[in-house]
């Protein structure tokens, strides 16, 4: 009887509010935050094509467990990037309670941010907008990665952005993934009091700068990484499914030859 008189009131019987908004508000920061963090760490090792073809295959050969397994496991980075699924899941999940869900409600928040002209209230429209995007294409991307790990490599990725021709699907992923997490590390500072110093108006005013640096340098970052897998792609259209074989493996390969 008094969860029915909850939810139907919004409180318990003694008067007290449920906390569980403020947990799922928890859960959904600390998602975010994982995610904001891991999608960082995720452009830099992807980034390495932008080196030599050498330095991204030892970065995905470590992943998969080259630094103490004989052989190299891509079903360690399928384990890893499920897990990664799962957190990316509960958050937009979480994150969706506060969409607007109906017309009515969409026109309230419109006309509010015309009125408000608040920078922050146009930021989380635009994180809504990118949050959208990407709980399609990201939720694809992660099941590719998770199902053809294999297929991680400086050849077998580049393939897939020219020969596949999915660079489009990955630009716009791109831009959304950019948007979305950098305004979401920024309204989490903001939320949580991060930073915030004595003055909260010039600290503000400079975490929307240092926001706004970090989304020019990954994009930039992003996008010459993107051109670089889709040159590399074009100069190996004619050999598509051919992997990489970095000095490395090819030396251990000849020895293996010179043994038998």
């Amino acid at each position: 009887m008094s969860d029915l008189i909850e939810g139907f009131l919004g409180k318990s019987i003694d008067g007290k509010k449920s906390r569980l908004p403020a947990k799922l508000d928890y859960i959904q920061s600390a998602t975010g935050l994982f995610l904001g963090l891991f999608m960082w760490g995720h452009m830099f090792f992807v980034s390495t094509i932008l080196i030599s073809k050498d330095a991204m295959l030892a970065v995905t050969r470590f992943f998969e467990g080259s630094m103490f397994l004989k052989e190299p496991q891509p079903v360690i980075v399928s384990f890893v990037v499920a897990f990664v699924f799962i957190i990316f899941i509960v958050h937009a999940g979480l994150g969706m309670r506060k969409f607007p869900i109906n017309f009515r409600q969409f026109q309230v928040y419109k006309t509010h941010m015309k009125m408000m002209k608040h920078s922050d209230t146009t930021l989380w429209f635009v994180q809504a907008i990118t949050g959208f995007i990407m709980f399609f294409l990201g939720s694809a991307h992660l099941y590719m990665m998770m199902t053809k790990a294999s297929e991680i490599g400086p050849y077998a990725s580049s393939d897939r952005m020219w020969s596949d021709f999915m660079w489009p699907f990955y630009l716009i992923l791109l831009l959304a993934v950019e948007f979305h997490g950098s305004i979401g590390l920024y309204r989490l500072c903001v939320k949580w009091g991060w930073f915030e110093g004595k003055n909260s108006k010039e600290t503000r005013a400079k975490l929307v700068k240092v926001k706004w640096a970090i989304t020019a340098f990954f994009l930039a970052l992003g996008i010459l990484t993107l051109a670089a897998y889709m040159k590399i792609g074009y100069e190996h259209r004619n050999h598509v499914g051919e992997r990489y074989m970095g000095a490395i493996e090819y030396n251990i390969a000849i020895d293996r030859k010179v043994e038998a």
